[in-house]
């Protein structure tokens, strides 16, 4: 029975440490919105890119951020240095 539990404790720690790698990836940043100076948190993982018709052109302003709060914090950053009106 210890033996079991032993090994249950064992598995459960390996695969938490496989996990951190994975999550600490970057998968957030800042675009802006060329027509309207618009910033907004873009997050890599989606399956599709913020769509671009006529005007409507986006540029990455910054660089790849590994949390929503740290690309919401560059995002507000950019809005009080006046680069972005949203």
């Amino acid at each position: 029975m210890r033996r079991v539990l032993a090994l249950c404790a064992v598995a459960g720690i390996a695969s938490s440490v496989f996990a951190v790698p994975a999550s600490a990836k970057a998968g957030y940043y800042v675009i802006r919105w060329d027509n309207t100076g618009i910033c907004q948190v873009w997050n890599e993982d989606l399956q599709y890119k913020p769509f671009q018709w006529g005007v409507s052109t986006y540029k990455v302003v910054s660089k790849p951020l590994p949390t929503f709060q740290e690309a919401s914090d560059v995002q507000i950053k950019m809005r009080a240095d006046r680069r972005c009106t949203l």
